[in-house]
């Protein structure tokens, strides 16, 4: 599993675990999840076996815990033993990276989508965009930048409480601005792919059966695997992104369009 790939900014958060302000999250997280994995046990309609487990470096059969690390068994979609660091010899870590390699995932892929697509529609390069003198900057920088950090501050602590205590966010008290709680219910008990209504509107890992959302598992754990093969793809591909910018390069330059 690639876990190292979306680990960096996600190891700077679980660095302040050894803090005082913090004391105990680290079994707090344990506990959280083992109670977790029973509940969701129970709600799944359907058991999906686990993958035969895979290599990163098929045909090499030596190499130990590098290439083979004995606390990756395949469960996990998109888990072909990619861990050399050993960042998640820890089961209850290795549940805080994966999540974080989902969400810088999910990031990646839009942005993607959004550099080829703004380009492709302006003419102006993604990393110019903001200071070129025909675009809409209603804010300036630090007011933005300050917003942001207010905004996205809000979502990722309600995305911390959740991640100790699943569906605490499902609640009227935390959703004061929508009428409909279970709206933010998760619907399949996984974390990290909520379902639901809300969370998959057009249906692609479930159905709604008398106004409830029934989820289909079968369908879910080839999807998980799709999202996770992507969301690696755009995360090389932001990085490439980087260089280029860093050399005054475009995407759609190096490509000759």
């Amino acid at each position: 599993m690639a876990v190292a790939m979306a680990s960096t900014s996600a190891a700077v958060v679980l660095q302040g675990l050894s803090t005082p302000f913090l004391s105990g999250s680290r079994t707090l997280l344990n506990a959280t999840i083992s109670g977790r994995s029973s509940a969701a046990a129970s709600r799944r309609l359907v058991v999906v076996a686990a993958a035969a487990k895979k290599s990163w470096l098929p045909g090499v059969r030596g190499g130990g815990n590098f290439i083979d690390p004995e606390w990756l068994d395949g469960s996990l979609p998109g888990d072909y033993g990619f861990d050399p660091l050993g960042l998640g010899k820890d089961p209850a870590f290795l549940k805080w990276y994966r999540e974080a390699e989902l969400i810088h995932g999910r990031w990646a892929m839009a942005a993607v989508v959004g550099i080829f697509v703004g380009q492709a529609w302006s003419g102006v390069p993604w990393f110019e965009a903001g200071a070129d003198p025909g675009a809409v900057a209603p804010f300036s920088f630090g007011s933005l930048l300050g917003t942001q950090l207010i905004l996205m501050g809000w979502v990722e602590s309600k995305r911390w409480v959740d991640f100790f205590d699943q569906d605490s966010q499902s609640v009227e008290w935390a959703t004061p601005w929508s009428r409909t709680a279970e709206n933010f219910a998760n619907a399949t008990g996984e974390q990290g792919y909520p379902g639901g209504k809300f969370f998959d509107p057009l249906g692609l890992a479930g159905t709604v059966d008398n106004g409830v959302y029934v989820p289909d598992f079968e369908k879910l754990e080839r999807l998980k695997l799709a999202e996770i093969k992507h969301a690696r793809i755009a995360m090389l591909a932001m990085l490439i992104f980087y260089f280029e910018a860093g050399q005054g390069k475009t995407p759609l330059g190096a490509l000759g369009l």
